[in-house]
């Protein structure tokens, strides 16, 4: 019978096993996959010897005699599991060397993602110590009988990917209720881990693959809207693209590789995006926000002769292109590009999509997909090379832990020039399967959320300035459907949070990022948050502290003084290199590690605590003082003035003592004594009571939202 059946799973599901010798070791073993679907008892079973066996429940067994047939037979361990006594008879079947399947999760997931694991499991591993196999059974969340409610398929294919012999870490020192988490908080790592390398091993290698496959599953489903209102199922995107892609070659034929984009959140964008990929062209996508020199700096930095734009948003957005053209750069109008599109071209591109005729790869995962240019807040921008891989690594690295699904619906309104807002907001939910609405602007308070409502969307991310601002304008409605709420890019305030949850219910989840990473290298979920901290390192990302002097750090022995120091990040999501030739000098040093250049703090389960940018720390009669402590302090400590406050902190020299902090704000009434008192009040020393104040009624702020500390300073010492 198990060759029969798999035999009908390799006919049906293009059914394989991988590293199945590993499930050949002796007991005692505790066999923990994945539960997604009624057949995966299936798929596990036939890679298995006879004595393995599945640990059931005797109360779902007695539902009806088909499930007592499946449930209770001599491939099967029965057990109550509303007895106390279960685990105590799952112990000693293991202690006498038994092997077991147990499904951690308890219940089939009904997100197609891993969901809560039950302590009942790391009671067992703490208490008998069994050598431990995790696996991960991938393509069962599509069949027809799995609960969650993405895409089916009525044979898509399947997988079953096992670990190697795991041994569970040794916990003697701790209480049995410390011990029991730490090795469920290890089970949960493994299995997160075993998901995204999967993932990586069989998933699609280049970004236009990723896309393309989801469009052929799918290809009516509507995928994207911009504030236009105008909609583009999978197959307009994808066709679309491929018309474009063919006007390219003679349009850019002189162009090089690289190509400039200028273009707001719109449909065009993506299009475009796909577009250049299809014919092995490299988008560079220029920040409109940061004024024509850097803009042409940035252009002559990635080498650029042509930039595609539109005519509508130049004149709307009254950007000044003649700087660029006066260099040499070309400039293509999107609407002239479209006019030259004929009809039989549309026509011949919609046939051949309905044949479904593959698309000629012009790429490969280790390829630049992407440019994007730092924020230059603290500096000239960085040109940033990511490649697929990088892009497509951090795309999983977050599916893994967010159960993010086809139904959900994003509100993208951060600019696609912004790197979260262009692999979280766009590139991530056209990989899953996800509906996009792009907003043209972060800026208007009132419109964003109202749109949100109408659109009855689900996930919605901003920066800390962005979100505040919505909370205060918006209806205590307009979120109601809301299910993920994700903040990045600056340090979240309390205020802003506490808004959030007492205005809508809802919990914002704080994440940390770098362009450089793709950008995501931490995040807070559902399942497991950590309030005030910037969530928990992603799947396969390592990191590293250095001990920066009067700051602490990570003994290089790995012994911890306070797990605080200079944070280095390395994992498949770290950028390629820069366009810099200085800074990727200094990156390629590192030997593939990046150097975020902030301060940090990472606890004993990875969750990160960003304590301010090294360059934003000040050192005063010898001692380091964080600028972005006392900005945060500040933030919250004056609600009187209106929710329209804002205070920076920055740095000068002084011959006395290293240099001296200078409070900036755009309160007229705000004075020196007020900012002592509330600095003392949060427990600060008397070295971060800034010792000048200067009133600035239009603060500079970056695109994304945040303050712009390389203008303040220049405006301040200018």
């Amino acid at each position: 019978m198990k060759k029969l059946l798999r035999w009908l799973a390799r006919l049906l599901f293009g059914f394989r096993a991988y590293n199945e010798a590993a499930v050949n070791t002796s007991g005692p073993v505790l066999l923990l996959p994945n539960h997604l679907s009624w057949w995966d008892w299936v798929f596990i079973g036939v890679c298995l010897e006879d004595d393995w066996r599945f640990v059931t429940s005797s109360t779902t067994a007695n539902l009806s005699w088909i499930h007592r047939r499946i449930m209770v037979n001599r491939r099967t361990f029965s057990v109550d599991m509303n007895s106390p006594y279960a685990v105590k008879h799952m112990a000693e079947y293991l202690q006498q060397g038994g092997r077991l399947v147990l499904f951690p999760e308890g219940r089939m997931s009904m997100t197609g993602s891993l969901m809560k694991l039950y302590e009942g499991t790391g009671f067992l591993i703490f208490k008998t110590r069994p050598k431990v196999i995790t696996a991960h059974i991938r393509g069962a969340a599509l069949l027809p009988s799995s609960r969650n409610s993405n895409r089916k398929q009525f044979f898509p294919r399947i997988s079953v990917h096992f670990s190697d012999v795991l041994i569970p870490p040794k916990l003697d020192s701790l209480s049995g209720t410390a011990a029991r988490s730490q090795v469920m908080e290890w089970l949960r790592q493994r299995m997160l881990g075993q998901h995204f390398e999967t993932e990586m091993e069989l998933g699609a290698s280049t970004l236009p693959e990723a896309i393309i496959a989801t469009a052929r599953q799918q290809p009516r489903r509507t995928i994207l809207q911009d504030v236009g209102l105008q909609t583009l199922s999978y197959r307009k995107f994808v066709v679309g693209a491929k018309v474009l892609a063919k006007r390219w070659d003679n349009l850019l034929a002189n162009s090089g590789q690289r190509v400039g984009i200028l273009l707001p959140n719109v449909n065009a964008m993506p299009v475009v995006l796909l577009s250049f990929w299809l014919t092995g062209k490299i988008p560079a996508i220029l920040n409109y926000t940061m004024g024509p020199s850097v803009l042409l700096a940035c252009a002559r930095l990635a080498g650029l002769k042509q930039i595609v734009t539109s005519k509508t948003f130049i004149a709307h957005a009254k950007l000044e292109l003649k700087p660029l053209q006066e260099a040499g750069i070309s400039v293509v109008f999107i609407e002239d590009v479209r006019a030259g599109i004929s009809p039989g071209a549309k026509l011949m591109a919609l046939v051949r999509s309905f044949l479904g005729l593959p698309v000629s790869a012009k790429s490969s995962t280790e390829d630049t997909a992407l440019i994007l240019f730092t924020s230059g807040s603290e500096g000239e921008p960085k040109g940033v090379e990511l490649t697929h891989r990088n892009i497509l690594s951090n795309i999983r690295q977050m599916l893994a832990v967010v159960d993010l699904g086809d139904t959900d619906r994003f509100f993208n309104a951060l600019p696609l020039f912004h790197s979260f807002g262009l692999t979280v907001g766009l590139l991530l939910p056209l990989v899953q399967g996800a509906f996009v609405f792009l907003y043209l602007s972060p800026l208007h308070y009132r419109v964003v959320p109202s749109a949100f409502y109408n659109l009855n969307c689900t996930v919605f991310f901003g920066t800390n300035t962005f979100l505040s601002g919505y909370g205060r304008k918006a209806h205590p409605y307009d979120f109601h459907a809301l299910r993920y709420l994700f903040a990045g890019a600056e340090k979240l305030q309390e205020s802003t949070g506490n808004l959030w949850m007492r205005k809508f219910g809802a919990r914002i989840l704080e994440g940390y990022g770098a362009t450089e990473c793709s950008p995501c290298i931490s995040v807070n979920v559902p399942m497991f948050p950590r309030p005030g901290s910037a969530g928990q390192l992603l799947p396969g990302i390592r990191y590293r502290l250095e001990p920066v002097e009067g700051i602490g750090g990570f003994e290089s022995s790995g012994a911890q003084t306070e797990n605080v120091g200079r944070l280095f990040v390395r994992g498949p999501n770290v950028m390629r290199g820069y366009l810099n030739a200085e800074a990727n000098g200094k990156f390629k040093a590192l030997g593939g590690w990046y150097d975020t250049g902030d301060i940090a703090k990472v606890d004993s389960d990875g969750f990160v605590y960003i304590l301010g940018r090294l360059k934003r720390f000040a050192k005063i009669s010898g001692e380091m003082v964080s600028l972005t402590a006392i900005e945060d302090c500040l933030a919250s400590g004056f609600p009187r003035y209106g929710p329209k406050f804002a205070v920076a902190v920055i740095a000068i020299p002084d011959t006395a003592k290293g240099e001296k902090l200078i409070a900036i704000t755009n309160e007229s009434r705000l004075t020196l004594e007020e900012i002592r008192e509330v600095i003392r009040s949060h427990g600060l020393s008397n070295l971060a009571v800034p010792r000048d104040l200067k009133v600035i009624h239009d603060l500079p702020r970056l695109g994304t939202g945040k303050l712009n500390h390389r203008e303040l300073q220049r405006l301040v010492t200018c």
